[in-house]
């Protein structure tokens, strides 16, 4: 069916930025509700570790990584909840996720990881990704020493390093030299958005915005809205904050 509009309707005016008008919808993953996860999946898991231990479980995950059907992501689930130091009710694991030393990994309720993320963890490492946080596809985390807070999102693609060689000394080729593993952290309700880079030892303020495909080489402050190559202030999130403090 068309619509003809009248000529004579009053017709809003035209955008100048090259955009088509979009429409807005409620968020779907930050309100959905998460009740706590049936007894024999938590008694499942438990079995799992126990009976088979962290290598056991790792080659089960292989079985389960790229199905696509509800029991593969059932089983995904419980594998993680057995594999994780701790795992909250309601986790969701896309298909074709990879997992180093999960066995490091504390993860809050609700939380989503999408198909084909990288999430590289370390033996004597760290990752903590608070309640509620969304990790979108293909995303990539250099998880040995990472926190990510509650209700952050992570775009489609977005990668965070953890590490970089020392390059020292001259004499020998840069990837034999020694890793200095610096601290990430992206504290609560910030957003990181798809294809951006967080490189060693930055912190994403609380509630701050990164756009896409911006490379963050320092500290985001919270309420702040960064872009670009390298990242670089925008604006602040807060209209009445005053632009000296820009």
């Amino acid at each position: 069916m068309v619509t003809r509009v009248s000529a004579d309707e009053p017709q809003p005016p035209p955008r100048t930025d090259g955009r088509a008008d979009g429409r807005r919808v409620a968020a779907v993953h930050a309100l959905r509700e998460v009740p706590p996860d049936p007894e024999h999946e938590v008694g499942l898991a438990r079995h799992l570790r126990e009976a088979h231990g962290v290598e056991g479980l790792l080659g089960l995950w292989g079985r389960f990584a790229h199905g696509t059907t509800a029991f593969d992501a059932l089983m995904r689930r419980v594998l993680l909840r057995g594999l994780a130091r701790r795992a909250g009710d309601g986790l969701v694991v896309g298909e074709g996720v990879v997992l180093r030393h999960p066995e490091t990994f504390e993860l809050g309720r609700g939380v989503f990881i999408g198909a084909h993320a990288v999430l590289q963890g370390r033996h004597d490492g760290r990752c903590a990704i608070g309640d509620h946080t969304w990790i979108g596809p293909q995303a990539f985390l250099d998880a040995r020493d990472l926190v990510l807070g509650a209700h952050v999102g992570w775009g489609p693609g977005a990668r965070v390093l953890g590490s970089e060689h020392t390059g020292e000394p001259l004499d020998v080729h840069v990837i034999r030299t020694d890793l200095v593993i610096r601290p990430v952290r992206v504290e609560d309700g910030a957003d990181v958005g798809t294809g951006a880079v967080l490189l060693p030892g930055v912190t994403v303020g609380r509630g701050s915005i990164v756009g896409a495909g911006a490379v963050v080489t320092r500290d985001v402050a919270p309420l702040s809205i960064v872009a670009g190559v390298p990242a670089r202030h925008v604006r602040w999130r807060d209209p009445a904050r005053p632009a000296a403090e820009e």
